[in-house]
Order: C-alpha cells, then sequence, then structure tokens
C-alpha cells in the first residue's frame, strides 16, 4: 500500500495524478501538497507547501507517512521571472530530494521534459534516454531540466536506497491547457522558420498522468521518455488548423525578437528561435518496451483531442491551401 505526496498536486497535471492514484487499491493516502489547497477530491488530502522552503518539507513527509514522492511542482509557463522558476524549477527540486532522503521515502518520481536534452541542429530524428542531455543555458527552462536532473544522477549514486522514476516529457495536451506551445496555433497564421518543420511529439494528460500512477505504485524504476506515437510538423499542423504558415528566416526572426524585448514589446529574445527549429522528437520504445506503459493516444490522436475540446483553434481549410 503506497502512501503518496504529489507536489504541484494542486495544478494540470498533478490534480489529475492525484484523482487517478486516489482511486487505486493499492493506494492508501494522496497528499496533494501545493501553494494552495485545491479543490475538494474524493480520497485526497490537500496540503500547504512551498517547496523553496526547505524546512516545510521532510516534516510534511513524516507526518502522513509517506513512502513515494511524485515531484511535479515547477513553474507551468516560464519565461516571467528566471530567478523565482530557478527557485521553484532546480533549488525546489533539490529541497525535495534532500527531505526525501531526510524522511526515508522509498521512491521519487519526477516529472522531467525533452527539453533537457536541449534544442540542437544535429538531434536524431528519434531521440532515446541514451542520448547526453543539452539543455540549452541560454534557454533557462532547457536548463532547469538540465540541472534537475544532473542532481538525480548524483543522487542515484550517493542514495541509492531512494528509486528515482524520471519522466522526460513531451508536450502535454489537454482540455484546458494553455501555454507558450498552444499559443503557437491561435492566430491567424502558424509561425515557421524557414528551413525546419519543427517537428512536435503530443503526449494527452490522461496518458501522462497513467504513466504516473505505474510509476508510484507497482512501475519499474528507471528513465523514460513519455511521448505518442509519431510525430507531426508544423506544415501538417497549419493544415490540420486550415491556416496558412508565416515562413521567417532564422535570422530575420532572431533580430525581430531582440528588438522587441528592448523596445518591451515582448519577454522573448532570440534565444527562443532553436526552440521553434530544433525541437526534439522523442523515441518512446523504452516506456513501452521497459516500463510496461504504452500511451492511449498517439501524437496525432492526442493533438485531435486537443482541437476537439479547443474548436476556437481551427480555422477554414481553404486559408491553408
Amino acid at each position: 500500500m503506497s502512501r503518496v505526496l504529489i507536489t504541484g498536486g494542486s495544478g494540470f497535471l498533478g490534480s489529475h495524478v492525484a484523482t487517478a492514484l486516489a482511486a487505486r487499491d493499492d493506494v492508501a493516502i494522496v497528499v496533494a501538497a501545493d501553494l494552495r489547497a485545491g479543490a475538494p477530491r474524493a480520497g485526497v488530502i490537500d496540503a500547504v507547501l512551498d517547496v523553496t522552503d526547505a524546512a516545510a518539507i521532510a516534516p510534511l513527509l513524516r507526518r502522513h507517512r509517506i513512502d513515494t514522492v511524485v515531484h511535479l511542482a515547477a513553474i507551468v509557463n516560464p519565461g516571467h521571472d528566471v530567478d523565482q522558476e530557478y527557485r521553484v524549477d532546480v533549488t525546489g527540486a533539490a529541497n525535495v530530494l534532500a527531505a526525501c532522503v531526510e524522511a526515508g521515502v522509498r521512491r521519487i518520481v519526477v516529472s522531467s521534459s525533452g527539453a533537457a536534452y536541449g534544442y540542437h541542429a544535429d538531434d536524431p530524428d528519434g531521440i532515446d534516454e541514451d542520448r547526453p542531455l543539452r539543455g540549452n543555458d541560454a534557454f533557462p527552462y532547457a536548463r532547469h531540466k538540465r540541472l534537475v536532473e544532473e542532481m538525480l544522477a548524483e543522487h542515484r549514486e550517493t542514495h541509492p536506497e531512494l528509486e528515482q522514476v524520471v519522466f522526460r516529457i513531451g508536450t502535454i495536451l489537454g482540455p484546458t491547457v494553455r501555454n507558450q506551445i498552444t499559443a503557437l496555433w491561435d492566430g491567424r497564421r502558424i509561425l515557421r522558420v524557414a528551413g525546419s518543420e519543427s517537428p512536435f511529439v503530443f503526449i494527452w494528460v490522461d496518458d501522462v498522468a497513467a504513466a504516473m500512477v505505474r510509476a508510484a505504485t507497482d512501475g519499474p524504476a528507471g528513465i523514460f521518455n513519455v511521448a505518442g506515437d509519431g510525430r507531426m510538423t508544423v506544415p501538417e499542423i497549419a493544415r490540420r488548423l486550415g491556416k496558412p504558415q508565416l515562413v521567417i528566416p532564422a535570422w530575420a526572426l532572431s533580430t525581430a525578437l531582440r528588438v522587441g524585448r528592448r523596445l518591451g514589446l515582448t519577454a522573448h529574445g532570440p534565444e527562443k528561435v532553436p526552440f521553434l527549429r530544433y525541437r526534439p522528437v522523442l523515441a518512446n520504445s523504452r516506456l513501452k518496451d521497459e516500463f510496461g506503459f504504452t500511451p492511449q493516444r498517439t501524437t496525432r490522436e492526442a493533438f485531435e483531442e486537443y482541437l476537439r475540446t479547443h474548436p476556437a483553434v481551427v480555422g477554414d481549410r481553404r486559408d491553408a491551401e
């Protein structure tokens, strides 16, 4: 019988994971810890917790005799306050790891990201878990994910008693998702950097939650990419949305972002261009073959479900011709 605490337990993904864990017969307790208590949920205990407060975490773990931590607390939409993002994403993860060791937690499940691999022109089409982590220093979100994974690797050596499941997750879609990626699809035209198809791998939120539940209960330890089968390029997305593409050379986009940020017109700078050009395409063979989990929806099916729940995104197909 697992006793699970979820950091970020009232957030978008955390709420799905908490609800799914509470429905399991082999889970004795689910504590959803977050900055604010979430809506009441059957079988879920809410707790207020700030992961940047190092002294608050271990007492909460001991109070509920937690043996498994699902660490999801992170900045959902990065790009506004890099210092705060570092405190939550990196310092927060360090605090959670230290508290797990102090409180004798058996297993930690961590939501990492494909961004930990970085955005690089020489990435293969199908990155597996043995690929080096090169999260770009110029892109704080990718850098933070890489730094957290370096911490996790160190803890696997120094504290092998704390089992780890690390999920490098693709782009999560869901019925309430609104972020910097989905914002790319909201306009009248779909931005594409010239010479790049910028492929995406999508995963539906229910599939991520189901994988998290397996990791917190009867799944094996290890590092796994979490993504649906297949990929979708920007031209394919534009055609499906019925919207024309706005194709801009990389140098022109870099210049525009540099000037725009200097003038206060955008929070994004030239470091955003590799993010738009070189998206990591995650291979999910290890997730299916070793972890024993196959997502119910492919990349394309997850995108279709997103469109079903966000019908206003779809334009007139004739405009994309």
